[in-house]
């Protein structure tokens, strides 16, 4: 639907031709967690905050659901949830399912069992423990992943179904289906697999380091066929509920949103995975689709309008005539469908402590702290936890009191000082921190940044008013800027 030449994936096609297609739809807050705090809450929380739970003052859209009566339901094998650093989401929704054993998901146990044995059956480079998380819960986690049936994300569609078959008669709800797939690691049922053959002859290889690339063609090669593989499976499963909305016919009363939370890079700007390097358009340029019975007639076309993960939010509760919340930076797609104009002229996205980075459709720009290393760098959170682990005491020690910002309902918070040790679990460095601008029109592959200093400061200050719109940290701006 966004013009692969390479993998086909027809049900995904199926769906452009039924609903609308959305072909500037970005990012916002990095990588999975703060990603899904946007979702839920309609603002960006990287400005502020790294992977951390919901806050005692977000707006979260299954709460405004509830005072307008209207069930929500998770499904999902997002063991993230399940963690530390996102305990307090899957819980704002009325009811939830979920499915286990996704990457890392400590779900079996084989205490006994001969570990090195199962390591072997996979490529050294998924038994580096410095670039990855748990890899080990994964092996183990495979053992007992035989069947198609048993992978999670075929368990997570087969859950959706059931919801549907107990309530499709039912009139206000909310059922929200997420599949950790395509996520990494990239492990499919055999028969995709074999769709896309390449010269590897190696042990396992299906989860891309967080690295530079140094491997062979052949390595490269092995680590996309297997993605196309798993993508075929999330096309296949994507036909399952088409084919249960054409049946009862839900097209009729029924919307469906259909998106993801970033990208992935596959060797591209010579770079594996996600979070160690510039987001780049591969990671935050992202799809999305959008049926509403009201405007069927719009079937098959598309939107240029720029659009980011935050509008989620304000279309899901514009769809139930609820109240968009004050603080809410984003916009409801649903006026979109009718015309295909928007307010906002430029999106912002970008890790917490990282890269900020705007675009607006033509260019898009990178901006790093002056000094990387030695910024000020404060979270500010009434919830002090990272990914699995509550905040260190070193962390904790720093606390002091922040007045209220804008969007925490006039309730001071925690200022605590990131202090970042190489022994903490996911640790990664940044790299490649050079402020850049890149035309996206005539170099879609960001391969050539514009030296222009006119242009860049346009942007620099375009940057700048956005920050200043989500009522950033005092010391942020002195960060990157000379403010």
């Amino acid at each position: 639907a966004y013009g692969c030449k390479i993998l086909k994936t027809p049900n995904f096609s199926r769906l452009a031709k039924k609903a609308v297609t959305f072909d500037s739809h970005y990012i916002g807050s990095m990588p999975c967690m703060p990603a899904r705090r946007d979702m839920q809450t309609g603002r960006h929380s990287f400005l502020h905050r790294s992977w951390g739970p919901m806050e005692p003052f977000d707006n979260s859209f299954p709460e405004v659901l509830k005072k307008k009566k209207v069930h929500s339901h998770l499904i999902s094998d997002h063991y993230h949830y399940w963690e530390d650093g996102g305990a307090t989401y899957h819980t704002r929704y009325n009811s939830h399912e979920f499915i286990r054993g996704q990457e890392s998901d400590p779900w079996k146990v084989l205490l006994d069992s001969p570990l090195d044995r199962i390591k072997e059956k996979y490529h050294p480079s998924q038994n580096d423990t410095e670039s990855m998380q748990n890899p080990y819960n994964y092996m183990i986690n495979r053992e007992f992943i035989n069947e198609e049936n048993e992978f999670p994300s075929v368990k997570c569609f087969n859950s959706a179904i059931d919801f549907l078959n107990l309530n499709k008669n039912a009139d206000d709800w909310f059922l929200q289906i997420e599949t950790f797939d395509p996520h990494e690691p990239f492990f499919a049922p055999e028969r995709l697999k074999e769709r896309f053959k390449t010269n590897y002859k190696g042990p396992i290889l299906d989860w891309p380091r967080y690295n530079r690339v140094t491997e062979d063609q052949d390595h490269i090669d092995e680590i996309r066929a297997n993605y196309m593989a798993l993508l075929s499976l999330c096309d296949e499963l994507l036909g399952k509920l088409l084919d249960y909305f054409d049946d009862p016919d839900l097209w009729q009363d029924t919307a469906l949103l259909v998106g993801t939370d970033h990208g992935v890079l596959l060797g591209e700007h010579d770079w594996g995975a996600k979070n160690r390097m510039p987001l780049y358009e591969e990671i935050s340029h992202i799809p999305l689709f959008f049926y509403h019975p009201k405007y069927s007639n719009k079937a098959g076309q598309r939107r240029k309008s720029l659009t980011q993960t935050i509008d989620l939010m304000p279309t899901i509760l514009d769809l139930y005539d609820a109240p968009i919340p004050n603080e809410v930076e984003g916009l409801s797609l649903v006026p979109i469908l009718e015309n295909d104009t928007t307010s906002r002229t430029a999106g912002m996205f970008g890790y917490w402590g990282g890269g900020i980075n705007i675009v607006d459709g033509k260019y898009t720009y990178f901006c790093y702290p002056k000094d990387m290393l030695n910024q000020d760098l404060f979270q500010y959170t009434l919830m002090p936890t990272h990914m699995r682990q509550f905040f260190s005491h070193e962390e904790l020690r720093t606390i002091t009191m922040a007045e209220p910002f804008s969007f925490t309902k006039d309730i001071p918070v925690m200022k605590v000082n990131r202090i970042q040790r190489k022994t903490d679990e996911g640790f990664l460095t940044l790299e490649d921190t050079k402020s850049a601008l890149y035309n996206i029109i005539d170099d879609p592959g960001q391969l050539k940044p514009l030296e222009d200093e006119h242009l860049i400061n346009e942007y620099r200050e375009k940057m700048i008013n956005l920050i200043k719109d989500n009522d950033p940290p005092k010391e942020l701006l002195s960060n990157y800027f000379n403010i």
